[in-house]
């Protein structure tokens, strides 16, 4: 029965040497009671090997027969079962006291006051050595933030000390902690740091709970609705849990990652501040082994380590999506090229040819370009790394066929090329020639030819003659250089000029120079 002096313990303990202080102060049991049963013990002559074969109860009622007999009358409420039902959201000590009168109610028994229930509970908790923490539930919250301090390495390259910021997670339930190292405190760098928070707690929490960053919170008023930015919101639908920023000033709202951030400081950046690191991946290696050690570490006023606690509390969190959310940035009124291709960092993706000369806009994550055309995804491309140029993306079902051809095709092109010039034509010839369909080669060209009305056919005639002598595929940034700075005009004056010198030496030198006449 809880709240019951164990007897039959003390009397163990007290066989095997241990005095009355040193039980009481090791068993979590009142000196008093301790006492007491050393008084009763002495006075009837009892030692425990007179009690060793007898259960609890009956050692219980040999000294206590009067309590006994007045405990008894009440039933015994099941604390197992009420120490799981707290975990549980919205669930109290209070609720579950009133959930056992009615089952008494209901069984024709007499129930104990809240005050005696309560206790009960406590006693429970103490006796098998469980966690009495019921400020927190396991798997309702996270609590983010940055660190105040910060951490740095050198750039062995260029010997400049580059500063590290800190993201610190934190499950209040079980003091679980993430520690993620990053080079700014963005926007993007925050909801990276949220994807791989959860990843690394293989679930999450119903609430996410946040300062009020700018990164995240738009606008936080006393009244009305908190607003925030739209990636941040996204994040939150994505994996489901609410994004929740705390008052204005009000710390104490998430105060576990508040706590982990200054031993966060001395576990990590404290412990690791004698250590030089020539890399942002080496100094993140080191500060993952000092939070797997601060979160291993047993608990000072605790049972278990976090860890350990954080195995029970992973059983109570939300299942991670199948796909991970992705972060996204738009770019907007993009124009749908004669080629069904729009651009972006140079490089070149198809869309239904049908929406040539429309405007679309782009989504764009870490690894796929999504084109929009009136609210409406029309293509998804996987999209090329940031170092790969002047590439083309092209699904053929976004070509149109034979019958349905744009309004230029490689035929007008070409003629319109060949009325310029040969050199023009031998231009647009490689620059179809380095494509993989030719309608790939319609914006390149169309572009050089263009350059026509500007400068006139006879300049970029001259311009493509000078450009074939220097680049193996010109396009139109080569040409437009050229014409700008007038060098198409200087490289036509000293052509000329060389041609000049040749014709009019050839006739002062004569045949004798060339061993002709009495030279033969």
């Amino acid at each position: 029965m809880a709240n019951k002096i164990r007897v039959k313990l003390i009397l163990e303990l007290r066989s095997a040497g241990m005095s009355r202080n040193l039980i009481a102060s090791t068993r979590q049991i009142s000196r008093n009671s301790v006492s007491d049963v050393f008084h009763i013990a002495d006075a009837k002559g009892i030692t425990y090997a007179d009690i060793e074969n007898r259960s609890d109860q009956d050692v219980y009622r040999m000294f206590y027969p009067d309590k006994h007999a007045v405990a008894d009358m009440y039933r015994d409420p099941d604390y197992e079962y009420i120490h799981k039902e707290l975990k549980k959201v919205g669930v109290t000590l209070k609720l579950l006291w009133n959930e056992y009168k009615d089952t008494c109610r209901t069984e024709n028994t007499i129930p104990m006051g809240y005050t005696k229930f309560c206790e009960g509970y406590s006693d429970y908790t103490i006796f098998n050595k469980l966690t009495n923490h019921l400020e927190h539930k396991p798997g309702i919250a996270t609590e983010v933030d940055w660190s105040g301090p910060t951490m740095s390495y050198v750039d062995r390259d260029t010997g400049e000390v580059i500063t590290v910021y800190l993201f610190v997670a934190t499950l209040p339930y079980s003091q679980y902690s993430y520690v993620e190292l990053c080079l700014d405190m963005k926007q993007d760098t925050w909801l990276r740091c949220h994807i791989q928070m959860y990843e690394f707690f293989e679930g999450v929490t119903v609430r996410t709970v946040c300062d009020n960053l700018k990164v995240g919170v738009i606008r936080h008023p006393k009244e009305g609705d908190i607003v925030l930015n739209e990636a941040y919101e996204a994040l939150g639908s994505h994996y489901r849990t609410a994004i929740m920023p705390t008052g204005v000033r009000k710390p104490k709202a998430k105060a576990s990652v508040e706590g982990t951030v200054g031993k966060v400081a001395t576990a990590i950046i404290a412990s690791l501040r004698n250590e030089v690191f020539y890399s942002l991946q080496s100094l993140r290696m080191a500060a993952r082994r000092k939070l797997d050690e601060f979160n291993r570490k047993p608990f000072q006023k605790r049972e278990y380590s976090r860890w350990e606690v954080f195995q029970e509390e992973k059983t109570y969190l939300q299942p991670l999506p199948e796909i991970s959310y992705e972060i996204a940035n738009w770019v907007y009124g993009r124009a749908v090229n004669l080629n069904f291709h729009v651009i972006f960092a140079k490089n070149h993706y198809s869309c239904p040819y049908q929406y040539v000369k429309q405007k679309a806009d782009l989504k764009i994550t870490d690894t796929k370009l999504e084109i929009y055309v009136n609210g409406e995804r029309v293509a998804t491309h996987t999209k090329f790394p940031e170092y790969v140029t002047n590439r083309y993306s092209t699904h053929k079902e976004h070509m149109p066929d034979q019958f349905q051809k744009p309004a230029w095709d490689d035929e007008r092109i070409m003629q319109w090329a060949h009325s310029i010039g040969a050199n023009t034509h031998a231009v647009i010839l490689r620059i179809f020639g380095g494509v993989t369909i030719k309608e790939q080669g319609y914006n390149p060209s169309l572009s050089v030819l263009r350059l026509s009305k500007t400068y006139s056919e006879t300049r970029l005639e001259t311009a493509c003659e000078m450009a074939l002598t220097r680049v193996r595929t010109p396009r139109y940034h080569h040409l437009k250089a050229i014409l700008a700075a007038n060098q198409d005009l200087i490289y036509l004056e000293d052509k000329n000029a060389s041609n000049k010198e040749l014709s009019t030496s050839g006739y002062v030198r004569g045949a004798e120079y060339y061993g002709g006449g009495s030279n033969d």
